[in-house]
């Protein structure tokens, strides 16, 4: 057998033990040692649970055990979840991680402490859950340069806007019936301010330019600032708004934008039809072209078998550095202000004539139940341009952008 610790046993880690419990014999086929759990380190002790046996409170005694290999943290956070990976990596273990926020903050000085003991750092779920799409990234398009990826990333948003989409509830409603029903924390802040879909797309361009991006560095706008109007426009000119993590990443240059934001997305465009809880990703190679990634992006299950899915590969690979194509260098960021595209605004109604001379012919867009404003889409033009622009437009409301 191959021995593994957890670090954390709530929601995924325990998880993680169900996972290898009951698909041992799927994983002996990969693995025909098997797999155990041999240590699970947490504050709190499990009597009632058939793991309680294996509980410890000592990082120590899964450090300094030989027979574990691997160790999985779920544990969360930054601390103490930083100085237990690096002690477990340079004591000669692998570790597999769930924790995104760690991953996107000191992610590269993990690998690269991995790189420096001949041991692995994976994290395939802290990205999209149960949804594989690390590994392919660094596997199936190791051959290709990725220019684009678009990504739902965040289940707890996905649900909301499509429930105030689909029955006209006001934001306030769809959060409550999304923590009532388990999609949404207590404290929903991370989901709907972007934070959490924020860190997901650094992750993802960081993979893509094999250079660090961070959160902090990521324009993050979430979802909490729109109603039900704003997606009743939606539906007047054919369009879905969706919370969405961006990354361009240019072949001239090398330099990557990334953003967090609301977007309308198009009828035509893949993510349109990714609702509720489920996550979808869009990635775009310059040889193979758009594929789609779909699934669920969280859940106690699918995001343990992904976990577990990095023990398979590390207990495949005994003594050696999986390359991840992560480095502990900065990426080359864009400057956000430059990227051009359109936007969706709307504003008092007696904008209108102000709105022309500004952006041109613009064709205006009314709803029934608000007399008192009018939208419109503006023409492609930067970021800073818009600003500019918007300034000067009397009784501003907001704007929101379009992609496809």
């Amino acid at each position: 057998m191959i021995e593994i610790a957890i670090l954390g046993f709530g929601t995924v880690g325990s998880g993680v033990a169900e996972v290898i419990d009951k698909n041992q014999k799927q994983i002996l086929r990969d693995v025909p040692e098997g797999i155990h759990v041999k240590y699970i380190l947490d504050l709190r002790d499990f009597p009632d649970s058939p793991y309680g046996d294996r509980v410890v409170h000592d990082i120590s005694v899964i450090v300094n055990d030989p027979e574990v290999k691997i160790v999985c943290e779920t544990m969360g956070g930054k601390n103490p979840a930083f100085a237990f990976s690096k002690s477990c990596l340079e004591a000669g273990k692998s570790v597999v991680t769930s924790n995104k926020e760690l991953v996107d903050a000191l992610g590269g000085e993990l690998f690269m402490t991995a790189k420096e003991h001949s041991t692995s750092y994976l994290f395939e779920a802290s990205v999209g859950g149960g949804i594989p799409i690390l590994r392919p990234l660094r596997t199936s398009f190791s051959q290709e340069f990725i220019t684009d990826i678009q990504g739902i990333l965040n289940g707890t948003t996905n649900y909301i806007l499509t429930k105030m989409e689909r029955e006209n509830l006001d934001f306030d409603t769809a959060l409550k019936q999304a923590q009532d029903n388990g999609f949404a924390e207590r404290n929903p802040e991370a989901d709907i301010e972007g934070f959490d879909p924020c860190r997901k797309i650094a992750i993802l361009a960081s993979l893509v330019t094999g250079g660090n991006v961070k959160y902090g560095q990521v324009p993050c706008e979430g979802i909490s600032k729109l109603d039900r109007r704003d997606l009743s426009y939606a539906r007047a000119i054919g369009r879905a708004v969706k919370l969405l993590g961006v990354c361009e990443h240019s072949m001239e240059t090398d330099e990557v934008y990334v953003r967090t934001a609301p977007y309308m997305v198009a009828k035509d465009h893949p993510l349109y039809a990714v609702n509720d809880v489920f996550n979808g990703i869009l990635v775009r190679g310059n040889m193979v072209g758009d594929l789609m990634f779909y699934g669920s992006g969280a859940g106690k299950l699918p995001t343990a078998s992904a976990v577990v899915s990095d023990v398979v590969e590390c207990a495949q690979n005994p003594g050696k550095t999986i390359n991840i194509g992560l480095t502990n260098q900065d990426a080359k960021l864009s400057d956000p202000g430059l990227k051009k595209e359109q936007f969706f605004v709307r504003a008092d109604r007696e904008a209108k004539e102000k709105a022309g001379m500004l952006f041109g012919a613009v064709t205006p867009v009314f709803l029934a139940d608000a007399p008192e404003e009018f939208a419109f889409v503006t023409p492609v033009l930067s970021d800073a341009e818009f600003d500019e622009k918007k300034a000067q437009i009397p009784g501003f409301q907001k704007a929101i952008r379009l992609i496809g």
